[in-house]
């Protein structure tokens, strides 16, 4: 880019914070590629925020005005992904009761990402490098070859090299896709931008959900983020970030309250939120961000019911005609320990011991509790269509089967 006020503006615009020179010469080269029609190819490990390359790519191409269509390459199940991207004619199958554009036709003019790309099936490879190198693509169960002017973007965290040294991925499609390299560098190499990036999703945190004060690093804690690896890059920042903001009790984050969370200096242990709900099995996989939107929804669901039954009280005949000046802390969890809750207060009036307990229990209610109802209310409310009930909690389908299927909910 001309200079480093047009690098900032651009940043701006796309909320990136950084002052890493090899993510700046990542950003630089997109914005330089974009006027053409060259592939491009985007590699970096997972989380490292590839997905914002494409958009700039897109933003700044004579495409600008067209659809720009982002896909997960590896969310789409092996035996649809053909028909998700090429679309299919009426009656290619089983269930294909009406015809289907598909990505390619749909985003005709104009740009599509495809976001784990080394994640496709070997047959809908050589599919992709027909499109790639004649504009043709065949709709699943048609025989007649249809035009497509799609810009091709592509991401991928995989050793592709090393795919393609194992049959699992074509080298000609590799050398098509990668015209233009662009790597985005881990988290731990950006030296710095750990604080800062933190100071960002704090910020935003806040701003979403209407909390007061958003949660700041002391000194000795900034050392730590800036000396930890960040296995899970950004997105595993953004969502400690968030969880801190949401279940800290105090606005004040120190090296002690890091570490419950795993993060202290010069380890790569990787954290997640399951394991403050009990589990320890480190073997999982966790998706941050898809775990933070499901506690989120609980937290303020429990609010939102606490208050309703506040409602409730107080046109009871029993309550209390003094109430509105007598107040009894009712907990919104924060963290205590890898299965119990610490506790933020918010007032409600005056009950019982006794049943306050039922309403909120101090000891047993811990984060996997709240997640697993939470969760069961959402398909209750949305009469078990999962698709629905995916959709109110903020994640995709497939991550609330898996979770439908780990605590055992009977649909």
């Amino acid at each position: 880019m001309s200079n480093s006020s047009d690098m900032q503006t651009l940043m701006n615009r796309y909320g990136i914070v950084g002052r890493n020179e090899a993510l700046r010469e990542a950003l630089a080269t997109a914005v330089l590629v974009a006027p053409t029609d060259l592939s491009v190819l985007i590699q970096g490990e997972s989380g490292v925020g590839k997905e914002v390359i494409p958009r700039i790519i897109h933003d700044h191409s004579k495409r600008r005005s067209k659809t720009y269509i982002a896909i997960n390459c590896g969310a789409i199940p092996e035996g649809t992904i053909d028909s998700e991207l090429f679309g299919h004619e009426k009656g290619a199958f089983t269930s294909a009761i009406s015809e289907h554009e598909g990505f390619f036709g749909s985003a005709d003019g104009g740009t599509l990402f495809l976001d784990e790309v080394g994640e496709l099936p070997l047959s809908t490879q050589a599919r992709l490098l027909r499109v790639l190198e004649t504009g043709e693509y065949m709709r699943v169960g048609s025989s007649t070859p249809r035009k497509t002017n799609v810009r091709i973007v592509a991401a991928t965290n995989v050793d592709i090299p090393n795919a393609i040294k194992h049959g699992r991925f074509r080298e000609d499609l590799y050398y098509r896709l990668s015209t233009i390299n662009i790597n985005i560098p881990p988290l731990r190499k950006r030296q710095g931008d750990a604080v800062l990036l933190f100071k960002k999703f704090a910020l935003d945190t806040a701003g979403r959900y209407n909390i007061p004060e958003p949660v700041r690093l002391t000194p000795e804690a900034e050392t730590v983020v800036n000396s930890y690896k960040w296995p899970g890059n950004i997105r595993q920042l953004r969502n400690v970030t968030e969880q801190l903001s949401i279940l800290s009790e105090s606005r004040n984050i120190t090296p002690e309250v890091l570490a419950k969370l795993g993060i202290t200096p010069n380890s790569d242990t990787d954290t997640s939120i399951a394991t403050i709900a009990g589990n320890n099995n480190s073997s999982t996989q966790h998706d941050y961000e898809q775990e933070i939107k499901i506690l989120a929804h609980a937290v303020f669901e429990l609010r939102s019911e606490v208050q309703e039954l506040k409602e409730k009280l107080q046109h009871s005949s029993n309550w209390p005609k003094d109430s509105a000046n007598t107040t009894m802390p009712v907990p919104i969890s924060s963290q205590k320990s890898a299965a119990t809750t610490h506790h933020t207060y918010h007032s409600l009036p005056n009950l019982d011991i006794a049943t306050a307990e039922e309403i909120v229990d101090d000891d047993t209610l811990n984060i996997g509790d709240m997640e697993k109802r939470n969760i069961l209310l959402a398909l209750q409310r949305n009469h078990y269509k999962r698709k629905l009930a995916a959709e109110e909690l903020g994640i995709s389908e497939r991550t609330l089967y898996r979770k439908i299927k780990a605590y055992g909910i009977d649909e």
